[in-house]
C-alpha cells in the first residue's frame, strides 16, 4: 500500500480520543450490558421458576444454557454477514431481534416457549458479539484500543450487578413469584430498545469502507463528520477493493491459526466463567443451603460488585499497558490457582469466608483478564475483509463453551459437588493459558492492519505464530 493511500488509516490510529468514540463505545457498550443481564438474569430466574414448574436438572440446563447455543448461531451468521454487506447494515438488527426475545420471555406461558424465546434472545445476543466489537475496534486508535473495545465490554460488569438489584427489589416489595421472574426477564428489552436510534445513525466502519469497498474518500469525509473534524485525513482512494470470501478466508493457514487461538481461548473461558456465574445461586445453595432466596441473592451481588466490577475496571484502564495477551495468560493463571485451591484445600467448601476470597479473586481476574482480552483480540488479528467473520467464529464457539458449562454444572457438583465443579474449572483454566502462550501474538499498540498483515509492516516475518501464505495476499 503506498504511502498516500494510508493516509485514513493513520489518521485513525493517531486519532486522540474524542466524543465520537465515547458515542461509539456507550452506543455499543448498552447491548453488552443487555447481554450480560439477559444471559445471567436466568440463572436467578430460575430460583423461582424451578418450584413454580416443577423443572427438572435437564429442563434447567436447557434454559440455563439455550440462549448460549443460540448466540453461537447468531455470531457466525451475523458476523458474517457483517463482512458481506457492511457493518451499518445489520448494525442495530441483532439489537432488534433482543428486545423481541426479552418481552417474549416475559409471557412465556410454559417451558417451551421460554426455551423458544430464550433462543431467539440468544441469536440476537450472539450476532452483538462480533458487530460491536469490530466496529470499535475500527472506529479506535491504536495506541487506546484496547481500553475502547474494553470500555464496551466492561458494560457487562453493570450488567452482572443490575442482575442481583432487581431481583432483591422485587423480592422485597412482595410479589408473587410468577411476577417476580416474568419481571426479571421483561426488563431486558428496555437497554437495546434504548439504542437503536443511535445504532443506526452511526457510520459504516471507514477502515471496511476503505479497505473492503475502496471508498477512502466516502469514509474520510464520514470520520471528519461524525468527529465534528477531529478525524480528518486526505481520503485518496486505494488502489483496489479487498473483499474476502469465505473460502479464501479459511485457505489462509494464518487465520486458522489465529482463529484457534482466539476461538479456543474463549471456549475455555466460557466454560468456566458462564458455567460458574450463571451457576451462582447454585453455589451459594451448595455453600450455604439454609439460605433464602434474598441472602442467596445478596450474596451474588457482593461477588459481582466486590470482584467482578473492579476488575472490568482495571482492564479498561490498564490492558493497554500492560499487553492483552499478557494480560490474557495472567487472568487464566489466577483462575487455575483459585478453583484448584478451592478444589483441593480441605474444608474450604464448608468455610464461607476462605471460599468467597478465592471465588472472589478467580472473579477478578476473569474480568481483569481473559474474559475482557478474549472479546478484545479477535477484533484486532484478522484482516478487515474478514474481521467480523473472525470475531464471530470466535464469539460463537465461545458461546459454545458457554453453553457446555452452563448445562453441564449441574450434573458436574451433582456427581462432584462444588469440589468437582472447581476441579474441572481449574484445569479448563490452565488449559486456556497454554493456547494463549503458544498461539496467540501480542497485540497492544499496534494498527489493526499490521497486525493483520494488510501492510507491509505487518508481514511479521519475525514472528512464526504469525506466518502468511500466498492465499492471504
Amino acid at each position: 500500500m503506498a504511502q498516500n493511500n494510508r493516509s485514513l488509516l493513520q489518521a485513525l490510529d493517531e486519532a486522540p480520543i474524542s466524543f465520537f468514540h465515547m458515542r461509539a463505545a456507550v452506543t455499543a457498550g448498552m447491548g453488552f450490558f443487555t447481554d450480560a443481564y439477559d444471559l445471567f438474569i436466568i440463572g436467578m430466574a430460575l430460583v423461582y421458576l424451578k418450584p413454580e414448574w416443577h423443572l427438572t436438572a435437564g429442563q434447567i440446563g436447557l434454559l440455563g444454557s439455550g440462549s448460549l447455543l443460540a448466540a453461537f448461531f447468531g455470531a457466525l451468521i451475523f458476523g458474517r454477514l457483517a463482512d458481506l454487506i457492511g457493518r451499518k447494515t445489520i448494525y442495530g438488527l441483532e439489537a432488534t431481534l433482543m428486545v423481541i426475545g426479552a418481552l417474549a420471555c416475559a409471557f412465556a406461558p410454559d417451558f417451551t416457549w421460554l426455551l423458544v424465546f430464550r433462543f431467539i434472545l440468544g441469536f440476537g445476543i450472539g450476532g452483538d458479539y462480533p458487530m460491536s466489537a469490530v466496529l470499535m475496534s475500527e472506529y479506535s486508535n491504536a495506541k487506546q484500543r484496547g481500553s475502547l473495545v474494553s470500555l464496551v465490554f466492561g458494560m457487562q460488569g453493570l450488567g452482572l450487578v443490575f442482575g442481583p438489584v432487581v431481583a432483591l427489589t422485587l423480592e422485597a416489595a412482595g410479589l408473587d413469584h410468577d411476577i417476580i421472574w416474568r419481571i426479571m426477564l421483561g426488563l431486558g428489552a428496555l437497554p437495546p430498545l434504548a439504542v437503536l436510534y443511535l445504532r443506526r445513525t452511526m457510520p459504516e466502519s471507514p477502515r471496511y469502507k476503505a479497505l473492503v469497498r475502496g471508498q477512502s474518500e466516502a469514509a474520510a469525509r464520514d470520520m471528519a463528520r461524525y468527529s465534528e473534524g477531529q478525524i480528518q485525513s486526505t481520503g485518496a482512494s486505494l488502489q483496489q477493493p479487498r473483499k474476502m470470501t469465505l473460502r479464501s478466508f479459511l485457505g489462509d493457514r494464518r487465520n486458522l491459526l489465529m482463529i484457534l487461538g482466539t476461538a479456543g481461548s474463549w471456549f475455555l473461558l466460557d466454560y468456566a466463567f458462564y458455567g460458574n456465574v450463571i451457576s451462582t445461586p447454585q453455589i451459594i445453595g451448595l455453600l450455604a443451603p439454609h439460605a433464602s432466596l434474598v441472602q442467596g441473592t445478596a450474596w451474588a451481588l457482593v461477588i459481582f460488585a466486590v470482584a467482578a466490577v473492579p476488575g472490568y475496571l482495571a482492564s479498561i484502564l490498564l490492558m493497554d499497558r500492560i499487553g492483552h495477551r499478557r494480560l490474557q495468560m495472567i487472568g487464566f493463571a489466577v483462575m487455575a490457582i483459585s478453583f484448584g485451591v478451592i478444589a483441593f484445600t480441605p474444608g474450604v467448601t464448608h468455610d464461607a469466608l476462605p471460599f468467597l476470597l478465592l471465588y472472589g479473586a478467580s472473579f477478578f481476574f476473569t474480568e481483569f483478564g481473559p474474559n475482557c482480552t478474549t472479546f478484545v483480540i479477535p477484533a484486532e488479528v484478522f484482516p478487515t475483509g474478514g474481521r467480523t467473520t473472525g470475531h464471530g467464529i470466535a464469539a460463537g464457539i465461545g458461546k459454545l463453551g458457554a453453553f457446555v458449562g452452563t448445562f453441564l454444572f449441574p450434573f458436574i457438583s451433582h456427581a462432584g459437588g462444588l469440589k468437582g465443579a472447581m476441579m474441572f474449572a481449574a484445569g479448563v483454566s490452565f488449559l486456556g493459558l497454554l493456547l494463549t502462550q503458544l498461539v496467540l501474538p501480542e497485540t497492544s499498540g499496534r494498527s489493526l492492519e499490521a497486525l493483520s498483515a494488510e501492510t507491509h509492516e505487518g508481514r511479521m516475518e519475525d514472528d512464526p505464530r504469525l506466518v502468511r501464505t500466498s492465499a492471504s495476499r
